[in-house]
């Protein structure tokens, strides 16, 4: 049984039916199975994750049960046939069909010669199956194509034209760059891509954030410069919103939801490691590797606390110079990341977000001082969780005035979708 794609199984299986992030989750699975190509593991777990409606739609047309009622390890077993088949042009049919058998016959026992049918109907009459018609119902037909629930078609139907959307779509199934930023405290961005140069890696600035470098090349984060702090990897949308923060030596600053914290390292290198930096989080254990990251990069100016940032602490109202809320949100922004995401149901989790996120910047203002700035960003596209919550907070909240505001968006940026918006304390 080749290992790779056993490596991949149990990936998909562990973000099929234990909700596991794909990218934690493969990870996780090629360090402890080391198979022969991580690169055809990555491709092959994501080509499924990110197709994981129209390969459902693919299938469809060869099962004569729902779909959804196949159990688990039947249907990823079948949607990495049917992609390896369809989309995967390095592989031959024969490896695709014979491989996935094997699999079956391990992990699907006596469904082996069900699925070995249904991926050899598929390579007689794949290329004859059509999407629905557009004109009869355009939310279904770019659901199918470009695999997203269909209530995100629809949210970003009624914000943008119906090419933009589509673009927006297709943008969120292209894998991103790995962008990179310097620590700051260590060393310079030009020092550092000389030195990547060196080590075989290719580097290009980045378009949107001075700091930032693109970087291509193999085990970056396994090597000898990151483990000794002379880089940090970020997304040119987070950095922004730092920029946007522009944190200044010698004050005090907040990050109340600040794991992992990534925007916080940021912070306090922008800061020359001079001042204080309250970094808060609900969660203890995430406050734990944000600590381990700090000291990886040299930075000592960083208080971590435990709390809930729904809540107001009373000791600190206008102490601080800045603060950020990065709130947590649907995360709409980031499927180029995270496919799973597409897939998330509009639950009464998803439409208490608002609610919760205009608690979250309300607590958090009080934290302002005179004059100081408030900082409101999230890794989504949905305007309901981004200016309608800030024209709410300006509303109740006379004494904040809005200064900037952005909605960054991956087909028109090149970044993660993220919403930043700047106001100041009168």
């Amino acid at each position: 049984m080749d290992a790779n794609r056993k490596t991949a199984f149990f990936t998909l299986m562990d973000i099929e039916g234990k909700q596991a992030y794909s990218n934690l989750a493969l990870n996780h699975k090629i360090a402890i199975s080391k198979p022969d190509s991580a690169a055809f593991v990555r491709q092959l777990v994501y080509g499924v994750l990110e197709n994981k409606i129209y390969l459902d739609y693919i299938l469809s047309h060869y099962v004569k049960t729902e779909v959804s009622k196949l159990r688990n390890s039947e249907k990823t077993i079948l949607r990495m046939g049917i992609y390896q088949l369809g989309f995967m042009e390095s592989v031959p049919a024969y490896a695709a069909v014979s491989e996935s058998v094997q699999l079956a016959k391990r992990y699907c026992r006596g469904r082996d010669g069900f699925i070995n049918a249904i991926l050899r109907n598929y390579l007689r009459s794949g290329k004859d199956i059509r999407l629905p018609n557009r004109e009869d119902d355009e939310v279904e037909y770019l659901s199918i194509k470009y695999s997203y629930e269909p209530w995100i078609v629809r949210l970003w139907l009624e914000s943008y034209e119906a090419f933009f959307t589509e673009e927006l779509l297709g943008a969120g199934n292209q894998a991103p760059d790995l962008v990179i930023r310097p620590n700051l405290l260590r060393t310079t961005k030009e020092d550092l891509k000389k030195r990547l140069e060196q080590n075989g890696y290719e580097t290009t600035d980045g378009h949107l954030n001075k700091d930032a470098l693109h970087v291509k090349g193999s085990d970056l984060i396994g090597g000898r410069l990151y483990k000794s702090g002379m880089f940090s990897v970020m997304d040119e949308s987070s950095m922004e919103v730092v920029s946007m923060l522009d944190p200044q030596p010698g004050e005090t600053i907040m990050d109340v939801c600040a794991a992992p914290g990534g925007k916080t390292m940021y912070i306090a290198e922008k800061m020359g490691n001079v001042g204080h930096v309250i970094a808060q989080d609900i969660y203890k254990r995430k406050l734990s590797l944000l600590s381990q990251e700090a000291e990886r990069l040299g930075i000592s100016i960083i208080e971590t606390r435990s709390w809930d940032a729904t809540r107001i602490d009373s000791s600190l109202e206008e102490k601080a110079d800045r603060v950020l809320v990065d709130a947590p949100c649907s995360g709409l922004g980031v499927v180029r990341r995270k496919p799973e995401i597409k897939y998330k149901k509009f639950d009464a989790e998803m439409r208490e977000l608002p609610e919760k996120q205009l608690t979250i910047l309300t607590s958090s203002s009080k934290y302002v001082k005179a004059g100081g700035v408030l900082v409101y960003s999230t890794c989504t596209i949905n305007p309901e969780e981004n200016h309608r919550v800030v024209l709410e907070f300006l509303k109740r909240n006379p004494s904040f005035v809005k200064e900037e505001n952005i909605q960054l968006l991956p087909n028109v940026n090149d970044t993660d979708g993220f919403y930043i918006c700047r106001m100041r304390r009168k």
